[in-house]
């Protein structure tokens, strides 16, 4: 009797589920993943089941994913410091090679390999295939890129061959054909804007935006656009979160319907954002 009633309440949860998996089969969801949460097996496995069942019900699923945590290893092991300045890496000529290495090399293809091995038909797209960069002066961080362009075609032709995108935030020179580095959330932000996806969804290791970052309770379930620039006044806005919240208001003034915050660490939070009315973290609204 227990293993019927626990087989009816799975049945009971995917009926729920049904109109949410009708409503988004065949539209563009872009998913950026960073933060810590790629550093955790369990959260990481978690985001690649969902992601797997995303893609296994019809959603077109694009990933652009950062990798901030293993430049810095890598960086600090060559021995060197890794710096920022508002938020964004500094990056010279040696530690441009380090970024290139360990995006292309190290992160794209884990995550690759995660997504295949449940049977998602997921593939490799480095980003200075599709992006086109301009250096950014003010202030100058070294080879570090603000996106001008973006060739959606390769992605588009994955897309209709049912192949997830996993893309790494990198950008070739407007010009001088150099390699840069760009910040994920404003390449995921470019890419969204460019594709008119569905949504778009951040997925680190906070639960969203907080007043207090030490007080859970804080939390904006939802955003305006005319609310940013007084947060930033404040003081709530700032370091990784800054980047990450611009980025989100850029995809929104460009179309781009309904963007989310979602917190990696809780298990399925994907899952509970796409097919459940409640949704969890911080929506961005016009």
């Amino acid at each position: 009797m227990y293993r019927l009633e626990t087989a009816m309440a799975k049945a009971a949860v995917l009926m729920e589920a049904l109109p949410y998996i009708q409503d988004f089969k065949g539209s563009v969801v872009l998913l950026k993943l960073g933060g810590s949460v790629m550093e955790v097996e369990q959260n990481l496995d978690s985001l690649m089941g969902d992601i797997a069942l995303m893609n296994a019900v019809g959603i077109k699923v694009v990933i652009v994913h950062g990798g901030g945590k293993a430049i810095s290893r890598a960086i600090m092991e060559s021995g060197c410091e890794p710096r920022f300045v508002d938020g964004l890496r500094v990056t010279d000529a040696a530690t441009m090679e380090i970024v290139r290495r360990t995006l292309n090399n190290v992160v794209n293809p884990d995550i690759v390999r995660r997504l295949q091995e449940r049977g998602a038909n997921a593939r490799p797209l480095h980003g200075n295939w599709i992006f086109t960069a301009r250096r950014i002066t003010e202030p100058d961080r070294g080879y570090v890129g603000s996106i001008v362009n973006v060739d959606t075609r390769a992605v588009c032709e994955m897309l209709d061959a049912g192949i997830i995108p996993v893309v790494t935030p990198l950008g070739t020179g407007e010009g001088d054909q150099h390699l840069y580095n760009v910040n994920a959330d404003f390449a995921a932000a470019a890419l969204a804007k460019a594709l008119k996806v569905r949504k778009f969804a951040l997925i680190s290791d906070v639960p969203g935006l907080l007043r207090d970052p030490a007080d859970p309770s804080t939390l904006f379930s939802t955003l305006r656009l005319a609310d940013i620039d007084a947060l930033k006044e404040s003081g709530v806005l700032s370091g990784g979160m800054l980047p990450k919240i611009e980025s989100c208001g850029d995809a929104i003034r460009a179309g781009v319907r309904k963007v989310h915050l979602v917190d990696g660490r809780m298990a399925h939070s994907l899952l509970l954002e796409i097919f459940t009315r409640e949704g969890v973290g911080t929506e961005i609204t016009e």
